[in-house]
């Protein structure tokens, strides 16, 4: 048993190394759930650049081949969509949007989802692309 100076026993833990790893661990955590943004698999167009677009909060619109909107891997219409859009800005003024065309759609479709984009007042749009590789 460990004692101090003055022959006292010690009546105390130091939970000190165990809460910075907790720390470290919750860090780890929110960083991994956060980095990914949930969505349809299409196939995107190449860009030379890529940029992360992940943030807390993301939404992701995906425009399919056939011109299929998702939200969030969730089929939604035009309507439904701008609802659902207007909600999250409500909750949150600097909602970011993430709109994944597949190469092949039409870009009539993708055009209009960023028209909405702009008319709910987000400002906060990213175009997912795939990188070329020299």
């Amino acid at each position: 048993m460990d004692v101090r100076e003055d022959h006292q026993p010690y009546d105390e833990i130091n939970i000190t190394p165990m809460l910075d790893l907790a720390y470290v661990l919750l860090v780890t955590f929110i960083i991994l759930t956060t980095a990914s943004v949930q969505g349809v698999r299409v196939q995107a167009p190449e860009t030379a650049r890529a940029v992360s677009l992940a943030k807390p909060q993301t939404r992701a619109i995906t425009v399919t081949q056939a011109g299929d909107l998702f939200l969030d891997a969730y089929p939604v219409t035009m309507d439904s969509l701008a609802a659902r859009l207007a909600q999250y800005k409500a909750s949150n003024p600097n909602l970011p949007v993430v709109v994944k065309g597949d190469a092949q759609a039409h870009f009539e479709q993708v055009a209009a989802v960023l028209e909405l984009c702009k008319k709910l007042d987000i400002t906060e749009i990213g175009l997912v692309t795939k990188r070329i590789t020299p």
